[in-house]
């Protein structure tokens, strides 16, 4: 049993998307979100990713603290 938290990078390969740092920040500022737009809702997921996404929080699985992380990140003022 792995009693280990999830990583940033984890989400990202659990998304089934490149995981290294760069490829991470890269994925990040090319997909920025206006507020009006829910993580889940980002056309940049394919269903099964974003279904991932919203069950990960409506069912405060371990994915949870990421998956906000992400939120964040994608939602923050454009460089």
């Amino acid at each position: 049993m792995n009693i280990t938290p999830p990583e940033f990078s984890d989400l990202f390969a659990q998304l089934g998307l490149p995981a290294d740092e760069a490829s991470i920040h890269n994925f990040i500022r090319a997909h920025r979100l206006p507020d009006s737009v829910a993580l889940d809702q980002a056309g940049c997921w394919t269903p099964a990713q974003a279904r991932l996404l919203r069950e990960s929080l409506a069912h405060d699985a371990d994915w949870a603290p990421m998956v906000d992380r992400l939120n964040v990140a994608m939602h923050k003022a454009r460089d």
